[in-house]
C-alpha cells in the first residue's frame, strides 16, 4: 500500500495505560494460537456474545484450532485456497476450495470443504481494482471488502446504483460484486479528552496500540512523523495515512515496553501476534468505552474517511466510539490490530475497522514485546537485510504479513499466513507458513 505521511491533525484515542505491568521482551518460544488465554476476557466474551463463561471458553479453544487448520489448509492447497471462516457459533471451520478434488484434504483436517468458482488470490485482485480507483469512490461508498463466503467483492452503499457504477469503472463485472446497501459513515475515532493517555505536541491525545522494542505502535492519523510525544515522551518514527493508518513511536530511555493491554480493571498478556480467521471473537481495548468484544467480520476491507481511503483492514461488528481510536485488538493472547476507525457507538452498536498489526511491524521492521521474558530498553528496531528487489533475508523476531517475501539459504519463500517468527520457524521446517516461490 502507497505510504504517506498525515499532515497534522489533531487527534486523540485509546489510552496507554493497555501497556502497563508485567516485565515482558521478545518472544524465544512459538506462541500459542489466538484464544488461549483469559484475563477477563472470557467475561467481555460472555457479556457481548451472549454467551455463558463455559461456552466462551470452548469457543475460544474451537477458534484456536481453527486457526492452526486454516493455516495448515493455506499451504497445502495452495493457489485453490478460497479463504477460510467460520460459522456464527464458530463450531464449523469453512474452507473454500476452487477444485473438487480438494475437498477430501479440508474433510481431513475436520473442516467443511465448500466448493467455489473464485480463489482467494483472484479475489484480492478483484478488489486491487477498487483500491486502484479509490480516489473516484462516490461519497455514498464508504468501503468495500473480499468476502469468501459468498466469493465476491462486497461493495458497501449509501446509494446503490451509484455503487455499481464506480465498481464497473473499477474494471469489474456486476457478476464479480455484491452490492450490500449500508449505512456507515466511517471516521477515524479521535477524541480530545483528557485520560490515561499519551499526548502529541500541543495536547492532543492518542493510545498505545502493542508494545515493541524500543517503542509503541499506534495509529496513523495520530501523527506524522517527526511529532513529539509526552506520557511517554518519545517522536514518531514512521506514520502513513491515508492508504494506511499505522505508525510507531520510539520512545526515550527509561520507558520499558510492556506486554500488556488494559481491559478496563486489569489487564491481558500479549503472547504474539497470530492472525484469528474471519469469524473468530475479538475483543479490543478503548479509553472511552473500555473492554468490548465482537467477531471478526472481513478481512482486506478498504474504508473510505473523509482524510481519503484506507485498505486493508479488518472489519469487525465490536463498537468503538471515539476517544477508541489507535487501540489494542485481541484474539485471546495473541496481538491482532490497532484501531482504525468505524461507524456507530457501543450504545446501539457499530462497525469497526483495524489495521493489522503484523503489517505495521514488518513495514518498519519491529518486534512485538510479548510476555515470558524480561523488559527490553532498546531504543531502535532490528531491521532485515534486503538481498532482492522486494524481498528481505528471513529472520527470527520478525513480524510477516501474508505475500511477504523472504530469502533463506538463498531460495525466496512467500509468507502464506501473518505471524511472527522464532527460532526453528524456518521457511523449509514450517511449510504451513511458507511457499516456495523460487
Amino acid at each position: 500500500m502507497t505510504r504517506r505521511s498525515v499532515a497534522a491533525l489533531a487527534v486523540a484515542v485509546l489510552s496507554a495505560a493497555g501497556l502497563a505491568a508485567a516485565l515482558t521482551t521478545t518472544a524465544t518460544a512459538g506462541p500459542p494460537p489466538p484464544g488461549t488465554a483469559d484475563g477477563g476476557l472470557v467475561a467481555a466474551l460472555a457479556r457481548d456474545l451472549h454467551l455463558t463463561p463455559d461456552q466462551a471458553r470452548a469457543r475460544l479453544q474451537r477458534e484456536a484450532d481453527a486457526a492452526r487448520t486454516e493455516s495448515t489448509l493455506k499451504a497445502r492447497l495452495g493457489p485453490g485456497f478460497a479463504g477460510a471462516w467460520l460459522n456464527a457459533d464458530a463450531t464449523d471451520l469453512v474452507v473454500g476450495v476452487t477444485a473438487a478434488s480438494q475437498i477430501q484434504a479440508v474433510e481431513a483436517e475436520g473442516a467443511t470443504a465448500k466448493l467455489v468458482t473464485r480463489s482467494l488470490a483472484e479475489l484480492d485482485a478483484l478488489k486491487t481494482r477498487l483500491d486502484a480507483n479509490a480516489r473516484n469512490a462516490p461519497k455514498a461508498v464508504p468501503g468495500w471488502y473480499v468476502d469468501p463466503p459468498t466469493n465476491t467483492v462486497v461493495v458497501l452503499a449509501r446509494d446503490v446504483p451509484a455503487a455499481k457504477a464506480f465498481a464497473r469503472a473499477s474494471g469489474l463485472r456486476d457478476a464479480d460484486v455484491r452490492v450490500e446497501p449500508s449505512t456507515e459513515d466511517p471516521r477515524p475515532l479521535v477524541d480530545v479528552i483528557g485520560g490515561n493517555a499519551y499526548y502529541i505536541g500541543s495536547g492532543s491525545r492518542c493510545s498505545v496500540g502493542f508494545a515493541v522494542d524500543g517503542g509503541f505502535v499506534t495509529a496513523g492519523h495520530c501523527g506524522r512523523t517527526g511529532a513529539t510525544t509526552t506520557q511517554p515522551s518519545g517522536t514518531f518514527a514512521g506514520s502513513s495515512f491515508p492508504g494506511n493508518d499505522y505508525a510507531w513511536v520510539r520512545t526515550a530511555a527509561g520507558n520499558p515496553g510492556r506486554a500488556l493491554v488494559n481491559r478496563y480493571p486489569g489487564t491481558v498478556p500479549v503472547a504474539g501476534s497470530t492472525e484469528a480467521p474471519v469469524g473468530a471473537s475479538i475483543c479490543r481495548s478503548g479509553s472511552t468505552t473500555g473492554w468490548r468484544c465482537g467477531t471478526v467480520q472481513q478481512k482486506n476491507a478498504s474504508v473510505t474517511y473523509p482524510e481519503g481511503t484506507i485498505t486493508g483492514l479488518t472489519r469487525t461488528n465490536a463498537c468503538a466510539e471515539p476517544g477508541d481510536s489507535g487501540g489494542s485488538w485481541l484474539a485471546g493472547d495473541q496481538a491482532q490490530g490497532v484501531t482504525s476507525g468505524g461507524s456507530g457507538n457501543c450504545t446501539s452498536g457499530g462497525t469497526t475497522y483495524f489495521q493489522p498489526v503484523n503489517e505495521i511491524l514488518q513495514v518498519y521492521g519491529l518486534k512485538l514485546v510479548v510476555s515470558g521474558g524480561t523488559p527490553t530498553n532498546t531504543t531502535s528496531p532490528t531491521t532485515t537485510t534486503t538481498t532482492n528487489p522486494g524481498q528481505t533475508t528471513w529472520q527470527p523476531g520478525v513480524a510477516y504479513a501474508i505475500g511477504s517475501l523472504v530469502t533463506y539459504d538463498g531460495v525466496g519463500y512467500r509468507c502464506l499466513q501473518g505471524h511472527t517468527s522464532q527460532p526453528g520457524w524456518d521457511p523449509p521446517a514450517v511449510p504451513a507458513l511458507w511457499e516456495r516461490v523460487s
